[in-house]
């Protein structure tokens, strides 16, 4: 494949995965202003603790949609799931946008909101795996750990982008106007971005991976042939997507709350603070994915998730306690720093393991099930055991996955000189 070609598909691919991971963190990022709207018993931290069980039930339907999208992707092909999952999301976005509230409709509100949170998880479950299938495919093998983490890069610049968006209109809108009815601009945006996207992955290029694969359309993405025949990858993906995206949750979307409840920011100022962070967090991916690819993605990733368990106690405790945002804003890159040896290369290692019949399933369902398990559960975790009184249990929590998942990576082969995607 030509370079032009490649840097086409690539772009393609995140544009895309850009957009769905805006409209997945539009909710997280707006919390703090429509949680009221649709629980208005309780205090703040009430609040937020229904809001992130919300938040977590989009959740369950990741695995599901990553099951189905995931054998979708294998007999219909990468740009077929790709596209089917994107046009889900925008649906979930819009539906948020127009939701009325609970003065209006009552519990009726609360229902709608958990329905369209499951739709855009049905969404997302599918397109992780079809995206960093496609990606791997499409990067060649000198430079596949720097390609492929493009798909975290625009997994972040998804939440940037919902981060940027909200700081836009804090300083465009009154406060009254933002908690009466701007939070809504946010899922409107995302929804017509999805609309733009649609379009855009109907022109994408299949993977030659996908097309040269010779067993028979029926046979591909086949649960039980994941679970019979590969049940040791599908284990190494549930714990490393464990430790990957607790700590990731923790770091970012939790954070931006921390910040606020813990300590003491301004919604404004904690928020100005992650999108400075998650600015630099996006743009060091492709310097890891191209460290790896000279030293190795088990070696890059085994010590990524090590510094991160070994700091998170440490560093989070320090947050807690600090009074000025540069202070805070320098704690809070330590830690993503360390995550970033995890993000950069999570995607290319998954798909290497696999073969391409049933690669996209492989990668799509054992990621799922962990990140429904420990990502989609972190905020409420975290708000659990800050109501009751022991908030530094998370911090352990976080750090004891984050060690689990190191000593799993540094078991893996080297997937650099191992890899089953097929030389284009």
């Amino acid at each position: 494949m030509s370079p032009l070609r490649r840097i086409k598909a690539i772009l393609g691919g995140s544009a895309g995965n850009l957009v769905e991971w805006y409209d997945w963190f539009a909710y997280s990022s707006t919390s703090l202003y429509f949680a009221a709207h649709f629980f208005p018993k309780g205090d703040a931290v009430a609040q937020q603790l229904q809001t992130a069980a919300i938040f977590a039930a989009g959740f369950i339907m990741r695995p599901i949609g990553a099951w189905l999208m995931g054998v979708y992707a294998d007999r219909a092909g990468r740009r077929a799931s790709l596209t089917l999952s994107v046009a889900l999301m925008s649906l979930g976005s819009f539906a948020i946008a127009v939701l009325p509230t609970y003065a209006q409709i009552g519990v009726a509100a609360q229902l709608g909101l958990l329905l369209a949170r499951l739709i855009q998880g049905l969404s997302l479950g599918g397109e992780y795996g079809a995206s960093a299938t496609y990606m791997s495919e499409m990067a060649g093998r000198k430079h596949r750990g720097f390609w492929s983490s493009f798909q975290y890069t625009s997994l972040i610049g998804g939440q940037v982008a919902a981060l940027l968006v909200l700081v836009l209109i804090q300083h465009t809108l009154s406060k009254s106007a933002l908690e009466a009815w701007g939070w809504r601009i946010p899922f409107a945006v995302g929804g017509a971005l999805a609309v733009v996207v649609f379009w855009m992955r109907l022109g994408l290029e299949e993977t030659r991976a996908y097309l040269a694969e010779t067993i028979a359309s029926a046979q591909r993405g086949r649960t039980m042939t994941l679970l019979r025949e590969h049940p040791r990858e599908f284990a190494i993906i549930l714990v490393l997507t464990a430790a990957g995206s607790l700590s990731f949750y923790a770091y970012t979307t939790y954070m931006q709350k921390f910040l606020v409840n813990t300590a003491g920011f301004s919604k404004d100022t904690g928020t100005a603070i992650m999108l400075a962070v998650l600015v630099l967090y996006m743009l060091i991916q492709p310097a890891v994915g191209w460290l790896s690819d000279h030293v190795g993605r088990r070696t890059t990733m085994a010590v990524g998730l090590a510094l991160g368990g070994l700091a998170t106690y440490p560093v989070m405790t320090a947050i807690s306690h600090a009074h000025a945002a540069g202070a805070a804003f320098g704690l809070v890159m330590i830690l993503t720093l360390c995550h970033s040896g995890y993000a950069a290369v999570n995607a290319v290692i998954k798909a290497e393991l696999f073969p391409a019949h049933i690669r996209a399933l492989g990668v799509s369902l054992p990621y799922a099930l962990g990140n429904a398990v420990f990502g989609g559960t972190a905020e409420y975790v975290a708000e659990w055991l800050k109501k009751a009184g022991v908030e530094s249990g998370f911090y352990i929590y976080v750090a004891v996955v984050m060690l689990a998942g190191a000593l799993t990576a540094a078991r893996l082969r080297n997937t650099n000189v191992t890899s089953l995607i097929e030389e284009d």
